[in-house]
């Protein structure tokens, strides 16, 4: 019987991994877990999402920057998650400026995950329980194939979850004039 070896990477192991390709992972219990390339589907929700959040940054004139699937959350020890999109602060920002490799140690103010297909549980249980110790504030789920958005937000450690399917509008605690119905995430 062959037995296949997996290598086990710390977190600076992780920091400094290259694999000489564009691929993206994430470090998932010292696991390196590779980030397929998303469906086109995902792919407009998210430049909608993003097109959106800057619209309401705008409006709250706030220094905030979306950054989309570029930066990473370290989550624990040997974890290191990469959200579809998250909100930084003005902090953060000036952070990622004198950083090698765009791992936050902070939590952002927000984080964004766009479900993919087959992988529900990523989104809904493991990065769910991962930002809420991470201490993320806000934590949505678009999930386009039950065309529903849940945003969680952090209360005593725990996320409280609101979902949002059809014609509701999304509330945001962090975008309160944010005016955006369902249905439009959704027929992009």
């Amino acid at each position: 019987m062959v037995q296949l070896v997996t290598k086990s990477y710390s977190f600076e192991d992780y920091l400094n991994y290259n694999d000489g390709t564009d691929n993206k992972y994430e470090l998932v219990n010292g696991e390196l877990k590779f980030m397929p390339i998303p469906s086109g589907f995902h792919a407009l929700i998210l430049h909608f999402i993003l097109q959106i959040l800057e619209q309401e940054i705008d409006k709250l004139k706030q220094h905030w920057k979306v950054m989309p699937g570029t930066v990473g959350i370290r989550t624990a020890k040997n974890k290191s998650r990469i959200p579809d999109l998250v909100i930084l602060s003005e902090n953060q920002c000036q952070e990622l400026r004198e950083m090698s490799s765009a791992v936050l140690e902070s939590p952002p103010l927000l984080a964004v995950e766009i479900v993919s297909l087959g992988n529900a549980d990523d989104d809904y249980r493991y990065k769910r329980s991962e930002y809420a110790v991470r201490e993320i504030p806000e934590y949505w789920i678009i999930d386009p194939e039950t065309k529903k958005v849940s945003v969680l937000l952090l209360v005593s450690g725990f996320y409280e979850v609101t979902e949002f399917r059809d014609e509701q509008e999304i509330k945001s605690l962090l975008l309160p004039e944010l005016k955006l119905i369902v249905n439009q995430v959704f027929e992009v």
